[in-house]
Formats: C-alpha cells, sequence, structure tokens
C-alpha cells in the first residue's frame, strides 16, 4: 500500500529488487541476463544499473522496499561492488542518494502472522481496492489454521521489528516510524509524514488513494480470536 501510494506521489517506484528470491524475476522483467548466476560481479554491476533507473520510475527520488533479512545480503552484494565502505548506511548512500529510511511496523503481530500464513498458503499477496487480484504467488489453496507456525511466526516478526530498532540506533538513524495500523485507517497522514520527510509537496497526499485493498476477512478475524484464546 505505501509503495503504491508514493509511487503514485512521483517519489520513485519502490519494491523489493533485493530480495533474494525475486531477483530473477525483477532481472527477466528489467532486461538483465544472469545465466543463472545471480551472484556475480558482472550481473550485480547490470541489475544494479537497471534497479537504479527502474526504482526512479521517471523520477528524481528512487524507492526501496527493504525486509530486514535482506539487508546484510544487499549489503554484502554493494560491498562488492563499493568496496572501501565500512557501513552499509554508506553503501546505501552511495549506491542509491542521501537516504530517508521509512520503518513500517504492524503492532498486531498476530493479526500480521495470520496474513503472512494465509498469503503463504493461498499465494494471493496483495489485492486492489476493487477487489481484484494484484499479486498471486501460486495457485489458490484452501487456508488451514496453525497455531504453532502462528506462534513462529509472530516470534519471527517480532525479532525483525526489534532488530531494525536495533540497527537504525546502531547507526543514528532516526527515520520515518509509521504503523500498519494507521496507515490501513488513514493512508494520507502516512504518507503526508513520508513526503514531508523527503521534502516533498505534501498538500498532494490528501487526493491520492490507495491501490490496494486489504485481504483481512471474517477467517482471518476468526483465527486471531481462535490464536489468542488458544494462548491465553
Amino acid at each position: 500500500m505505501l509503495c503504491g501510494l508514493l509511487e503514485s506521489a512521483g517519489c520513485g517506484r519502490p519494491h523489493s529488487y533485493f530480495r533474494r528470491e525475486s531477483i530473477p524475476d525483477f532481472a527477466r522483467d528489467l532486461g538483465v541476463s544472469g545465466d543463472g548466476d545471480f551472484e556475480s560481479a558482472d550481473f550485480s554491476q547490470r541489475y544494479l544499473e537497471a534497479v537504479q533507473a527502474e526504482g526512479k520510475g521517471g523520477t528524481e527520488i528512487f524507492g526501496l522496499r527493504v525486509m530486514f533479512d535482506t539487508l546484510d545480503e544487499l549489503s554484502v552484494r554493494l560491498d562488492k561492488l563499493l568496496p572501501g565502505l565500512e557501513t552499509t548506511p554508506a553503501r546505501f548512500g552511495r549506491a542509491f542518494g542521501q537516504p530517508l529510511y521509512v520503518h513500517l511496523s504492524r503492532e498486531d503481530k498476530v493479526a500480521q502472522a495470520v496474513s503472512l500464513l494465509k498469503a503463504t498458503q493461498t499465494g494471493l499477496w496483495h489485492i486492489g481496492s476493487d477487489g481484484s487480484e494484484l499479486v498471486r504467488t501460486a495457485p489458490h489453496r484452501v487456508a488451514t489454521y496453525d497455531r504453532a507456525i502462528i506462534r513462529t511466526l509472530v516470534d519471527e516478526l517480532t525479532a525483525q521489528d526489534d532488530a531494525w530498532r536495533e540497527w537504525f540506533a546502531a547507526h543514528g538513524i532516526e527515520p520515518v516510524r509509521l504503523t500498519y495500523e494507521v496507515l490501513s485507517q488513514d493512508p494520507q497522514s502516512s504518507l503526508r509524514a513520508v513526503l514531508q520527510g523527503l521534502g516533498v509537496d505534501a498538500s498532494q497526499a490528501s487526493i491520492i488513494v490507495p491501490r490496494t485493498g486489504k485481504l483481512a476477512d471474517p477467517q482471518s478475524d476468526d483465527w486471531i480470536a481462535r490464536f489468542r484464546a488458544d494462548n491465553s
């Protein structure tokens, strides 16, 4: 949702370009041949150049979405291309320009875990505001409640959020902090906060509407209540 809002506001085209599992697909879409070796210096250089252009989307601002599990992998890849820089923020700055960091987290980790489990099981990750499918990674399967997996996901999501906070603190970075709860209820206010951080016209936020819809449904609510009861 946030990436779509930023793209609509002319602030680049943020995507998970460096998520390991997604690199082959992005490389194909961007016309970067890898010959099966997506770790070579030659591929990494050509891929970085293609991503730098794609992530701007014809604007002056580059956008990138990074999960914490991708952070170290991306830093290592950039270190090979940009040697001599000691920190990950320095590598990001050299590769992408002076960054504005936005930390988006979800306060309700149980709800987040349920959403993640259902997306993994059903293959449906994003829908449009009109209910149409936007991102599907696998043929439809019926979602099945699994208390143990939800418990594991809650722990993992909590650990990742904590790791981001520690990383920001370690590097003296104060990001724009957003929560999913506020973003989903008032997307314009969240977008406005990011636009202000970027130093661009924030007044446009009031007329930009989300392209995506919420995947949560009565089944999601039932699983959340069931998990809380199981763990009461």
